[in-house]
């Protein structure tokens, strides 16, 4: 069995070398990720739906993974990196051609709050508890839920208060699943 002492040395160990091919291959990969989003477009890190998220996470993994990993070369790691950006962008245009490509990747907003009432049925489908859109009222500057239109958990996973003023218009609120809202 490995001694503690053993390990807290490795911690601490490296090369000059090493080092200098940490940073050379972190340049290299700062460079490719950039590269990428240029060709594939600002999209590329939005929060835009889960589906988006998620290729954002993955990229953030992968380019680690090139930096730090001996074993995962600037190649494998550029290929990767196409690989996601590729998808994102095939499944965007997809997205935008078939309901039904966008209803599997994305989510449908949900109101959360029709006016001043909380809808507790969509606060369980979504795992929100009261607590936590009050939270996001305070946020939002809310001094009296009578001033709340709507409150909405976007397909991101943000919440969004619409307050004060006049209703949301229904452009506004065409998407958002209103559940026991009706």
């Amino acid at each position: 069995m490995e001694r503690l002492e053993d390990r807290f040395a490795e911690w601490f160990t490296f090369s000059w070398a090493g080092l200098g091919a940490v940073a050379v291959t972190a340049v290299l990969a700062y460079a490719l990720v950039i590269g990428l989003t240029r060709l594939a477009g600002l999209r590329s890190f939005s929060k835009l739906s889960s589906f988006d998220f998620v290729v954002t996470i993955a990229v953030g993994s992968v380019l680690s993974s090139i930096i730090v990993l001996e074993d995962v070369s600037i190649v494998r790691g550029a290929v990767a990196l196409g690989v996601l950006f590729g998808l994102q962008e095939a499944i965007g245009r997809l997205r935008l051609r078939y309901d039904l490509v966008a209803r599997s990747v994305g989510n449908a907003p949900i109101l959360l709050m029709d006016g001043p009432r909380v809808l507790h049925e969509n606060l369980k489908k979504v795992r929100v508890s009261a607590d936590e859109v009050r939270a996001k009222l305070r946020e939002a500057g809310v001094a009296s839920v009578a001033s709340v239109q709507a409150v909405v958990m976007e397909t991101t996973g943000e919440i969004s208060v619409l307050h004060g003023g006049p209703a949301p218009d229904a452009w506004l609120m065409e998407d958002v699943e209103r559940g026991e809202a009706g």
